[in-house]
């Protein structure tokens, strides 16, 4: 069978790290790859059984490129520490590496938001591209954020069972995340040219609520769908502010 890596990258996540391990015993492997933990991480991680490898952070695309070098594992499963591999899940991939038909696989998330299981408002499927054959994918070195594989031949494999992915619990969690986000995004904006209207901070966020509170059925996630909505348009005009006041 080939050989399995769970790889876990981390910066302070003592709060998850055990329990993330505990869902990747399957592996062959599991490695916590660590960004300079200055709380326990590194020490919890090693009394549970983990290999632990510490490297410096410039980006995210970097810092999973690098962690790809780090094993001579033929398979790379990443996973984040608040997420969970279930045990269909894990069933699933040992299937899938004994006979692969892609080099890499999406694999779809349950992302629970607030303490709530959020099926709509964009944030089901989720697919994220996790299982990767060593050797034959890596990340794109530009995209520092929202990190992009590129695999050496075809297109990517779909699994069925979701991540669970425990993804924010508080609004101030949200908000802190979703700061960094916008102005990423306006940096990207801004060097691909694009010149918002005067409009376009105003009028965009209501084209965001309709995409996210209708289109993708948010409603059907009921008051918190609405609140989730509302939030991402507000973030949509930040984006747009931030995008403006950079060409001024």
């Amino acid at each position: 069978m080939p050989n399995l890596a769970a790889i876990i990258l981390t910066r302070n996540e003592s709060k998850h790290i055990q329990a993330c391990i505990e869902t990747v015993r399957f592996a062959d492997q599991i490695v916590v790859f660590d960004s300079g933990s200055t709380d326990d991480t590194q020490s919890l991680a090693e009394s549970a059984g983990a290999t632990v490898m510490t490297n410096a952070f410039d980006n995210y695309a970097q810092q999973r490129n690098d962690a790809l070098n780090a094993t001579d594992a033929d398979w790379i499963l990443f996973v984040d520490a608040d997420e969970r591999i279930t045990t269909d899940l894990a069933e699933e991939i040992q299937k899938t590496i004994t006979q692969p038909r892609h080099d890499g696989y999406w694999i779809p998330r349950h992302n629970y938001i607030f303490g709530k299981l959020t099926r709509h408002t964009g944030w089901y499927p989720d697919y994220q591209m996790r299982l990767l054959k060593r050797g034959a994918a890596q990340y794109d070195p530009e995209r520092h954020v929202h990190e992009l594989v590129i695999l050496a031949h075809g297109e990517a494999g779909h699994l069925k069972n979701p991540i669970v992915h425990y993804n924010y619990d508080s609004v101030q969690q949200f908000h802190e995340k979703q700061q960094r986000y916008v102005q990423y995004d306006a940096k990207i904006l801004n060097e691909e040219g694009i010149r918002p209207k005067v409009y376009t901070p105003y009028l965009q966020p209501f084209r965001h609520f309709k995409w996210r509170y209708f289109d993708l059925r948010g409603y059907k996630d009921g008051v918190h769908g609405l609140r989730l909505s509302v939030l991402m348009a507000w973030y949509e005009h930040r984006k747009y502010t931030i995008l403006r006041k950079m060409q001024q």
